[in-house]
């Protein structure tokens, strides 16, 4: 379990494909002090198990191809840079909200309206998980907790086949210290809805 609040910025090393798989070596100092065989670290929000440490400043994981094909983890390249956040202890604040780390679809960032001491992301939300999203409720981009500031539906389908879209507002911090800071139009992000919106809606379904 996380928090949503990024503890580090991150770059990956190397990537090594396996069968139906692939290795990551991450390079994270911070993460990677305290970290070892078995851990949970979150990788742009998704939840990986640490299979060795590395040098004393980085980690590697293996990656099944689900979560390759469920989330951008597989486009991630030598040099890419990701959010870092250890599972949270049971005697820590909760900074963010209850993240589990499994991404439920991804997102395409839509646009991009900076302010003075803030910027706007728009960003595309799949059909499948519109519902569970609204207004001021919490939301994962990335491994990133953040506030919905707004919701809409346009006219016409964006490029991933959605027509549903959230904006999110950036603070300074999150801008420097997170890949959401540089995340250009057409970037994709990897999503998780708040877990209890879902479990509600399973009682409601089985009475």
């Amino acid at each position: 379990m996380f928090t949503g609040i990024v503890e580090e910025l991150g770059e990956i090393v190397a990537t090594e494909a396996l069968p139906d798989a692939a290795r990551l070596t991450i390079r994270g100092k911070l993460v990677t002090s305290d970290a070892g065989h078995g851990d949970s670290i979150a990788v742009n929000g998704v939840c990986l198990t640490v299979v060795d440490v590395v040098d004393g400043d980085s980690f590697t994981v293996d990656v099944m191809d689900e979560t390759l094909k469920r989330s951008s983890i597989g486009a991630l390249v030598a040099g890419s840079p990701v959010n870092l956040e250890r599972a949270a202890a049971l005697n820590s604040r909760l900074g963010g909200h209850l993240v589990q780390g499994h991404v439920d679809g991804t997102g395409t960032v839509l646009g991009r309206s900076p302010s003075e001491n803030w910027e706007i992301v728009r960003i595309s939300l799949p059909d499948a998980i519109a519902r569970y999203v609204v207004e001021k409720g919490s939301i994962t981009v990335d491994g990133v907790s953040l506030t919905v500031s707004a919701l809409g539906v346009d006219d016409e389908p964006h490029a991933d086949g959605s027509r549903d879209w959230f904006e999110v507002s950036l603070i300074p911090t999150t801008l420097a210290l997170t890949v959401l800071g540089s995340a250009p139009l057409g970037a994709t992000v990897n999503l998780e809805v708040d877990v209890i919106a879902k479990y509600v809606e399973r009682l409601a379904q089985r009475g």
